[in-house]
């Protein structure tokens, strides 16, 4: 479940890609971060890369398939389902998960870099990755009509949609074919989709009612495209997500929860933890849906709200995007010999565990590994125990760098939308108040679909309407900023 707002360039306004481009350089600089690896682990990544540990099990008789987003090179999971022949009405889903241990030595300077690194950064048309390309998006990425090694996760599941087995194992895979989200889905609403394809969504609309029962929610957070409008300057769009990124999705949960599953009941791993949200962002996400003008009946639960959006509406887009706020206080917690006190992911309402990104963010390859040796009843690696203590505060850090990288690039994003516009009034609702001064706070401009700060020369009215004007767009500081009009 990803709290991560993606933006996209969709435009070739040489202008606007050199814009962003140069901003995003600056964001990396002041960040120091850097999409290129020191000459010693690009080195060390080639020689792995050119002589992987491969497994003995050969499973490239399974036809998997990948589904990712256009242009996407670092391919983590291959899926391929069938029907389970023993059971009637049931299925069997295999998973293969990309082998990071097949290129990755504890201790080494990849094994080094990573931990430093942490997970992948995204941002616009730019990324910083989290291993050297020659893994991440050549020898170690699922690509189609390549052999490659992997963590092939075989999960049963009832004619409900409930997970009931769960077995992971090393093996050589190869992915059939790579296919769009835009691809897939035409493919099933055209009638031409393949068996896999098919019980995907079977498997993938049961999931969703399941866990709409359990009262989880996972966020469909759309991704928005930067265009270029008819007259100049840049438009901001919001892209929903298609109903097979959200089947594909609910196979990535349900691995997470059957990795949760061995690892609780074995008393060792690390889970992806989640407290309740606080109720005052709660209340700040009751006010965002007013100023967008999106009905939230006072009676109604917010993982019931969030499931009654329609991403494909740019008003219940931006409100998901606002619900990200909710997901604060996300972090992991490692544990070996007692079961964590507090192991829930609140909006998943259930343990849960990161293993299904490996090539983008370290505590998976972690994760996975423990999840192997269980399941082939061995004493789980030393150089895995050794580093479980320390993950949390990896991920937690790491992570809060990827969101001030993405935080960063919305800013930018929003600047350059707004350029130009400085003088202009608009319709908004104050959403936030500061503490330490009442004529401070935040706006959201439904029209926009932009949340900013907006200052006042009285106290503001905090979840009322307010006429505001655009007082700053500067792309080269990435500030956007509104003051109460009149």
């Amino acid at each position: 479940m990803s709290s991560s707002r993606v933006v996209r360039v969709r435009t070739d306004d040489s202008a606007v890609v050199t814009t962003l481009r140069r901003g995003i350089e600056q964001i990396q600089a002041e960040l120091e971060v850097t999409p290129t690896f020191p000459p010693e682990v690009e080195e060390a990544a080639a020689r792995a890369a050119a002589s992987p540990r491969l497994p003995d099990l050969d499973r490239t008789d399974l036809p998997f398939v990948t589904i990712d987003p256009d242009g996407a090179r670092d391919l983590d999971q291959a899926l391929h389902v069938e029907r389970d022949a023993e059971r009637p009405g049931c299925y069997v889903v295999h998973y293969a998960i990309a082998d990071l241990a097949a290129f990755v030595t504890a201790g080494d300077p990849v094994d080094l870099e990573a931990h430093r690194r942490g997970q992948t950064l995204y941002g616009a048309d730019s990324k910083v990755p989290l291993h050297p390309p020659v893994i991440s998006e050549d020898a170690g990425s699922l690509l189609p009509d390549q052999v490659r090694p992997a963590l092939l996760w075989t999960i049963r599941v009832d004619a409900e949609g409930e997970g009931t087995d769960v077995h992971v194992e090393r093996a050589l895979v190869r992915s059939r074919a790579q296919l769009t989200y835009e691809q897939a889905q035409a493919s099933i609403d055209d009638g031409s989709a393949s068996e896999v394809l098919l019980l995907l969504r079977e498997i993938g609309v049961k999931r969703l009612a399941r866990a709409a029962a359990r009262g989880g929610v996972s966020l469909p957070l759309p991704e928005q495209e930067i265009e270029t409008g008819e007259e100049g300057g840049w438009r901001l769009e919001f892209r929903s997500q298609l109903p097979v990124e959200m089947w594909n999705a609910e196979i990535s949960l349900l691995t997470g929860f059957g990795a949760a599953t061995l690892m609780v009941y074995a008393r060792v791993g690390l889970l992806r933890t989640l407290p309740e949200p606080d109720p005052r962002d709660v209340q700040r996400l009751h006010r965002t849906a007013r100023a967008l003008g999106v009905e939230w009946p006072a009676e109604q639960l917010y993982p019931d709200f969030i499931r009654s959006l329609d991403p494909t509406d740019p008003a219940h887009a931006a409100v998901v995007v606002a619900s990200a706020r909710l997901l604060r206080g996300s972090g992991y917690v490692a544990f070996d010999g007692e079961v964590p006190a507090e192991p829930q992911h609140s909006a998943l309402a259930s343990e849960y565990a990161h293993v299904t990104a490996p090539l983008r963010r370290l505590a998976d390859r972690y994760a996975g590994e423990v999840c192997v040796a269980l399941c082939a009843e061995e004493p789980v690696p030393a150089w895995v125990l050794t580093a479980l203590p320390t993950l949390p505060d990896v991920m937690r850090t790491t992570g809060q760098k990827a969101s001030s990288y993405e935080r960063a690039v919305v800013d930018l994003v929003e600047a350059g939308l707004l350029a130009g516009r400085v003088g202009e009034t608009f319709d908004g609702v104050v959403v936030s108040v500061d503490d330490k001064d009442e004529r401070r706070g935040k706006v959201t401009v439904g029209s926009l679909g932009v949340e900013a700060p907006l200052t006042s020369g009285e106290p503001l009215p905090l979840g009322h309407d307010v006429r505001v004007s655009l007082t700053e767009a500067d792309v080269e500081k990435r500030s956007v900023r509104f003051e109460v009009a009149g």
